[in-house]
C-alpha cells in the first residue's frame, strides 16, 4: 500500500473515531441538560400545586364559619366584626389544634393580640349579595343548598363572590402565625404526593420564609445556599403580593437526572470503548502487517543476496575446474572443490535456519533431550568456529567457573545455539574477534556468558534482537551477512529448554549474551 494512502486512511479513521466519541459526549450532555430542564419544569408545577392546595385548604376551613356569621347578621359593626374574628379564628385554630394538638390556652392568648383592621365595606358587599341571594331562594332551594356537600357549595360561588371571600379570609388569616396556618406534615405530605403522581423518586428539604426571614415551618436539613433551590409564594393576595415563600431543595436531583439516562449512557460508553479497542487492535495489526510486509521484502532481498554470492562462487569454481589449464593442477582442483563444498554448506545452513524457524512456529520440531554436560557442549561448539577465529587472528578463551554442569538438553540444537552466538560475535567484530566464555552456578541453575569486544548494539536493538527477521543497521560494515533468523532460532531453543536468554551491550564496547539453564541432579 502506498505510504501516503496508508497515512491518509489512518488519519480518516482516527478523525471518524474522535467524531463518534464527540457525538456520544454531546448527546449525553444534551440529554442531561434536557432532563434537568424537564425536572425544573416539574418542580415548578409541583410547588405551584402545593401552594394552591395549601391556600385552598385554608379557604375551605375558614369559608364556612364566615358564611354562617354573614347569614346571621344584618349590618356588620365593630361588635359583629370582633365576633366574626373571634369565631373565625377560633374555628380555624381549632382545626389546626385537631391536627397538631394545640392547646386552647394558646388560642386565647393569641386572640387577645388580634387587630380589628378589617375592610367593613367589603363585608357589607358580601352581606348584601348574600341577603339578595337569600331573598331569591325559596325554602326548597335552601334545603337543597344545605344538602349539598361543602365542595359543591364552594364551587357554586360566582367568581366575584369567591374573590370577596378570599380577600376577607386572607385578611383574617393574616393575623394567624404561619406555623399555625401551615403545618410541616402538610407540606411534606403534599410534596410527596405530587412527586408520586409524577413518578419522581427524589429526596427533598423545605422551608417557609417570611420576607427573607426563616419561620418555624422547615425541615431539619434545609439550607438556603443549596445550588438548586426552587421557590413559590404562599397565600397570594388579590394584588399578587405575598409575605411568605415556600423554598424546596431537591437534594436527590442530580442522581435522579443521571439515573434516567444511566442505562443508555453506560451502553453508549461501553460500545464506544469496544469501538476504540477494536480500532486500536485493527490499527496495531495493520501496522504489524505493514512492518512484516516490509521485513519480508527486506528478507527476500537479503536472502537473494546471501544465496546469489555462493551460487556465483560455485559457478566460477566449476568453470575453473573445466578449464584445461587447471585440469592438470590437482592442488587448485582440490582448492576449488573445497570452496564448492563450503559454499554449499553455507547455503544449506541458511535454508536449514528458515526451516527450523518454520517448524518451531508450527510446533513440529521434535527436540529430544538427554543429560548433557554444558562444558562439553560449549567446547564442541567452539571447535566449529575456531578456524575462522584463528584465520582472523582472534581468540576464544574459556573461563569455566561452574562446578555443576549437568543439564537436560538436546546436544545438536544447544550446540547450534552456542555456534550462532559465537558466529555473531565474530561477524560483529571489526578487528580481530576477542571472545570470552564464562560459566557459573546460580542456585539451581547454570549461567553461560559469551562476551565479545565487537561493535555492540543500541538499546532499541537489545529489545528487538530476538525478533524474527530483525537485523540492526551496521553502517558501513558490509562484511556482516545474515537474514535475522539466527537469534530467533536461539531464543526458541532456549525457551524449549525452559531457560532464559538476554543481552547486555553498549555501542563500541561489545556485547554479552547471557543464557540461564536449569540444572538436574
Amino acid at each position: 500500500m502506498n505510504k501516503r494512502l496508508f497515512v491518509l486512511l489512518i488519519v480518516l479513521m482516527s478523525l471518524s473515531l474522535i467524531g463518534i466519541i464527540f457525538v456520544q459526549g454531546y448527546w449525553i450532555n444534551n440529554t442531561v441538560e434536557n432532563n434537568e430542564e424537564q425536572f425544573s419544569f416539574n418542580a415548578k408545577q409541583i410547588l405551584t400545586s402545593v401552594s394552591n392546595r395549601i391556600q385552598y385548604r385554608e379557604f375551605e376551613e375558614m369559608f364556612f364559619p364566615l358564611r354562617e356569621i354573614l347569614d346571621s347578621i344584618d349590618e356588620p359593626d365593630n361588635k359583629t366584626i370582633r365576633q366574626l374574628l373571634d369565631i373565625s379564628v377560633d374555628n380555624t385554630t381549632k382545626s389546626f389544634a385537631r391536627a397538631n394538638d394545640i392547646l386552647e390556652e394558646d388560642h386565647k392568648l393569641f386572640s387577645s393580640f388580634i387587630n380589628l383592621d378589617i375592610d367593613t365595606v367589603r363585608l357589607k358587599n358580601i352581606l348584601n349579595r348574600n341577603t339578595d341571594s337569600a331573598e331569591r331562594s325559596n325554602q326548597n332551594d335552601l334545603m337543597k343548598q344545605n344538602s349539598k356537600s361543602k365542595l359543591e357549595r364552594i364551587q357554586g360561588l360566582t367568581d366575584l363572590e369567591r374573590v370577596d371571600y378570599e380577600v376577607v379570609i386572607g385578611e383574617i388569616a393574616s393575623f394567624i402565625p404561619i406555623h399555625r396556618r401551615v403545618q410541616e406534615r402538610e407540606v411534606e405530605y403534599l410534596l410527596k404526593k405530587e412527586l408520586e403522581e409524577r413518578e419522581i423518586k427524589v429526596d427533598f428539604e423545605y422551608a417557609i420564609y417570611s420576607n427573607a426571614l426563616a419561620t418555624k415551618v422547615r425541615s431539619d436539613d434545609f439550607s438556603l445556599d443549596y445550588p438548586t433551590t426552587y421557590a413559590i409564594p404562599l397565600f397570594v393576595n388579590e394584588e399578587g403580593v405575598s409575605e411568605y415563600q415556600l423554598y424546596v431543595n431537591f437534594t436527590g436531583k442530580k442522581q435522579y437526572v443521571l439515573s434516567s439516562i444511566k442505562g443508555m449512557a453506560i451502553l453508549s460508553i461501553l460500545f464506544t470503548l469496544i469501538i476504540v479497542v477494536a480500532y486500536s487492535s485493527a490499527l496495531s495489526q495493520l501496522m504489524q502487517q505493514r512492518q512484516i510486509s516490509q521485513i519480508k521484502t527486506d528478507f527476500i532481498n537479503n536472502m537473494t543476496h546471501e544465496l546469489k554470492t555462493p551460487i556465483a562462487t560455485i559457478n566460477l569454481a566449476l568453470d575453473a575446474i573445466k578449464n584445461p589449464k587447471i585440469a592438470g593442477d590437482s592442488e587448485k582442483i582440490h582448492r576449488y572443490m573445497r570452496m564448492i563444498r563450503e559454499e554449499n554448506k553455507r547455503m544449506h545452513a541458511q535454508v536449514e535456519n528458515v526451516l527450523r524457524i518454520s517448524q518451531l512456529e508450527k510446533n513440529e520440531l521434535n527436540i529430544k533431550k538427554e543429560k548433557q554436560e554444558l562444558h562439553d557442549v560449549i567446547e564442541d561448539a567452539i571447535t566449529h568456529v575456531s578456524l575462522i577465529v584463528e584465520n582472523r587472528e582472534g581468540y576464544i578463551k574459556m573461563h569455566f567457573g561452574a562446578l555443576k554442569t549437568t543439564i537436560l538438553a538436546n546436544d545438536s540444537h544447544l550446540t547450534n545455539v552456542i555456534v550462532n552466538i559465537l558466529d555473531n560475535a565474530i561477524k560483529y567484530s571489526e578487528d580481530e574477534p576477542k571472545i570470552d566464555v564464562y560459566t557459573e552456578n546460580v542456585k539451581n541453575s547454570i549461567v553461560l556468558k559469551i562476551r565479545d569486544q565487537g561493535i555492540g548494539m543500541s538499546k532499541v536493538a537489545q529489545k528487538k534482537i530476538f525478533e524474527k527477521f530483525f537485523r540492526e543497521h551496521t553502517g558501513d560494515l558490509h562484511n556482516v551477512k545474515g537474514h535475522g533468523l539466527g537469534l530467533t532460532y536461539v531464543k526458541r531453543i532456549i525457551d524449549d529448554h525452559h531457560g532464559q536468554i538476554w543481552v547486555e551491550s553498549e555501542r563500541g564496547k561489545g556485547s554479552t549474551f547471557i543464557i540461564k539453564l536449569p540444572l538436574i541432579s
